[in-house]
């Protein structure tokens, strides 16, 4: 007679998740092992196999705790700014604090965990997996579309083109400062100021001054390299 399987306690699922978070920010996706997985947070690969089933699976979970109700916050935010403006068009600023600001109060939680998801979410921006990309393009797929319609409205005067690069440059300002201060340890010495908290206000002053700067002139930089080549 075979013995019954006993469910895992929910605080198993939960450390096993706390556990393959840190240990991706720290590794990386391909280089962390199930190994680790279950080293680090104290249970057998049973227990990880019951809960998740795969580690593409155990990815996804991770993303999909905190990622749905992040976006889901935007969300709200978006609703809320466009129910007080009564069909007037909203400001870019407050549009990007709506999306940017709510990632940054996650980013500055030590206590339970939005941090390190955030340096993870940082991460992914920039190592390539074509498996986690394509998962994080259908969790952000709504919440873009929104957003991203709230700035061409918003911006009626600038191409649409040059909205979406900016909003590009925005999300690596973003990712890159939250994925920690190693970098600038490099170029600024013994550098102590990293409060999480004190990120949220520097960083948005630097993302709307990069929405608000002067659009580029792609006349005078064609005419420039057209002169270039012509030089050489």
């Amino acid at each position: 007679m075979s013995t019954p399987i006993r469910p895992h306690p929910p605080e198993t699922r939960s450390r096993i998740l706390d556990a393959a978070e840190v240990l991706f920010v720290e590794h990386g996706f391909e280089a962390t092992s199930m190994r680790m997985i279950t080293s680090r947070a104290g249970v057998n690969l049973a227990a990880v196999n019951y809960h998740f089933g795969s580690k593409d699976a155990l990815i996804q979970e991770i993303f999909r705790r905190r990622l749905t109700e992040l976006n889901r916050q935007r969300l709200a935010a978006l609703d809320k700014l466009e129910a007080e403006a009564g069909g007037a068009t909203l400001k870019p600023s407050h549009i990007v604090e709506a999306f940017f600001g709510t990632a940054l109060a996650l980013a500055a939680d030590t206590e339970h965990g939005g941090h390190t998801f955030m340096r993870l979410l940082g991460r992914t921006y920039t190592e390539p997996n074509t498996f986690v990309r394509q998962f994080l393009a259908e969790e952000y797929a709504e919440v873009l579309e929104r957003f991203l319609g709230a700035l061409y409205r918003a911006l009626p005067d600038v191409p649409r083109e040059e909205i979406l690069w900016r909003f590009h440059f925005m999300m690596g300002a973003m990712s890159y400062a939250i994925a920690g201060t190693d970098a600038l340890q490099l170029f600024a010495g013994n550098f102590d100021d990293a409060d999480p908290a004190r990120l949220m206000p520097r960083l948005m002053s630097f993302l709307l001054g990069g929405l608000r700067a002067p659009l580029p002139d792609h006349a005078e930089l064609e005419k420039q390299r057209r002169g270039g080549r012509e030089a050489a």
